[in-house]
């Protein structure tokens, strides 16, 4: 695309492509230009279409737990406070049990855990036969 091109939507592969071209002509462009309105225009079209085209599904409730706790450097102890005992919270990262709604509130409320990946259905493990008792 050239500077005096009109934008357009971007509706397939061929237009993500030139848009992308575009983009990187334009990166060093200075605030305040009609250059770099435009890179910001286009850089919305872009991420519109990719994220259409290729959209990230949110992390089972188990990542997005263990994906925060690892941003926020926090151990299982810390988990505590939100999930209960240290079994509870063994149980909850060994996907032994599910998340109760209690829990999935407080790890909403409090560390900002997105609610949707908090929510979404998961698989627990299936106890291993040889460590059951007889």
């Amino acid at each position: 695309m050239r500077a005096e091109a009109t934008i357009r939507p971007i509706r397939t592969d061929r237009d993500h492509k030139a848009g992308i071209a575009e983009i990187e002509s334009l990166w060093d462009s200075g605030p305040g230009t009609p250059e770099h309105d435009r890179l910001e225009v286009l850089a919305t079209l872009v991420d519109d279409y990719e994220s259409k085209r290729w959209p990230i599904e949110p992390p089972d409730p188990v990542e997005a737990i263990k994906l925060c706790m690892e941003q926020k450097s926090l151990s299982r102890r810390d988990m505590e406070r939100y999930l209960g005992s240290r079994a509870r919270v063994s149980e909850i990262l060994n996907r032994r049990r599910h998340l109760t709604l209690p829990m999935i509130w407080k790890l909403h409320r409090n560390l900002g855990i997105p609610a949707a990946s908090l929510i979404k259905p998961y698989r627990l493990k299936r106890p291993d036969s040889s460590q059951r008792r007889p």
